[in-house]
């Protein structure tokens, strides 16, 4: 029995070969804190729903990470539902490196 290791490329949906790994990644990160903030505020998915404007099964299956369930733009609906503002700052890099897409979460 071998004991080999991968490095990871920073990126589990890149590792395991997903079609769009940056916009998957982004969108995982994005539900984390739109989960991180409904358990904050301690509301129930009924509540959830209400605050969201969105049907009480579609919070169950954001609080259970279906991520292919929510574009980025309907995640974006929800954090400004949730009272937050989303900022997109679009920048010119500082190296030859390719472009990339950073969630920066205050």
């Amino acid at each position: 029995m071998t004991d080999d290791f991968v490095k990871s490329s920073g990126n589990i949906f890149e590792d395991i070969g997903d079609s769009d790994p940056t916009s998957t990644l982004t969108r995982a990160q994005i539900m984390s804190r739109i989960i991180d903030i409904i358990n904050e505020k301690g509301l129930s998915e009924i509540e959830a729903a209400k605050v969201l404007g969105i049907a009480q099964t579609k919070v169950s299956l954001l609080m259970n990470g279906k991520l292919s369930q929510f574009s980025l733009d309907e995640l974006f609906l929800l954090l400004n539902a949730l009272d937050k503002d989303v900022e997109i700052i679009i920048k010119t890099k500082a190296d030859q490196t390719k472009g990339k897409v950073r969630v920066l979460i205050e």
